[in-house]
């Protein structure tokens, strides 16, 4: 019995297989689309999109055109070729804007620039580009069943992109480049004023002027000293409580000492 069942399932694979390579190399473009119809419901999406490749310039202008875009556009975005399934959903979106599929393709075009977001410590260019797709969706969708979920999207680009600024500001403080680190923690609070990182970003820019002043010539180091304290000043204002409270008083002490002696020469 086995064996029985063994051999009707090869023969199955093999008909059907058959069939496939036939309609491939037939003429007859509705074979290909009654075809590719199954196999896209079957979630066959390469063997679909390979017979909608050859059949999509037919189709323009008929009836079934846009059934057939937005299964050619879903094919791509379900074998993960986002490079493609973006511009083909953005196609359909501009062909088809009353199609009861409209709002589902705008949503995956979108989606699939976030796919394409790199990890944050590489260039994020597409992660940029992502974010203004999924806003675009957002602002002419607002009522969209997609609507959580395209927000959660955005918000986790964005703190990568926070991410990002944050770890090449942290990286100046590393290599003791203070005066770049200085300026890159004051533009990155700048550009992300609710950040998860503000914390440790003013703690860190506070180091960063520390270090500088103590490392600096004379005529520089008392005005560099006075710039210090009032970055302390910002951080212990915000974070009275911060784990970093403890290390921020001491240096705060030394700055402090320091300056004394400045007044004490004059």
């Amino acid at each position: 019995m086995k064996k029985l069942i063994y051999i009707l399932v090869i023969t199955l694979t093999f008909n059907s297989c058959n069939e496939y390579q036939k309609a491939l190399k037939a003429e007859d473009v509705a074979t290909k689309f009654k075809l590719g119809t199954e196999l896209f419901d079957a979630g066959k999406y390469n063997k679909a999109n390979r017979l909608f490749v050859q059949i999509v310039p037919k189709y323009r202008g008929k009836p079934q055109s846009q059934k057939l875009m937005y299964m050619y556009s879903m094919t791509f975005y379900k074998v993960r070729d986002y490079y493609t399934s973006n511009y083909q959903f953005e196609r359909f979106v501009g062909a088809y804007p009353n199609s009861e599929k409209v709002e589902e393709a705008a949503f995956l075009g979108a989606k699939s620039y976030y796919h394409l977001s790199p990890v944050y410590t590489k260039e994020q260019k597409e992660t940029i580009t992502a974010i203004e797709k999924l806003q675009e969706f957002i602002n002419r969708f607002p009522d969209s069943q997609y609507l959580t979920e395209a927000n959660t999207l955005v918000k986790e680009l964005e703190y990568k992109l926070e991410n990002k600024a944050y770890s090449i500001a942290k990286q100046y403080n590393s290599i003791s480049d203070f005066q770049a680190s200085i300026k890159s923690f004051d533009n990155f609070i700048l550009e992300f004023p609710g950040t998860a990182f503000k914390e440790d970003a003013m703690y860190y820019r506070f180091d960063s002027a520390y270090k500088l002043a103590i490392n600096s010539v004379s005529r520089k180091k008392e005005e560099r000293i006075n710039t210090a304290i009032t970055y302390f000043n910002s951080f212990d204002k915000a974070y009275a409580k911060s784990e970093h409270k403890e290390e921020a008083n001491k240096m705060l002490e030394e700055l402090n000492g320091l300056l004394k002696e400045f007044s004490t020469k004059s």
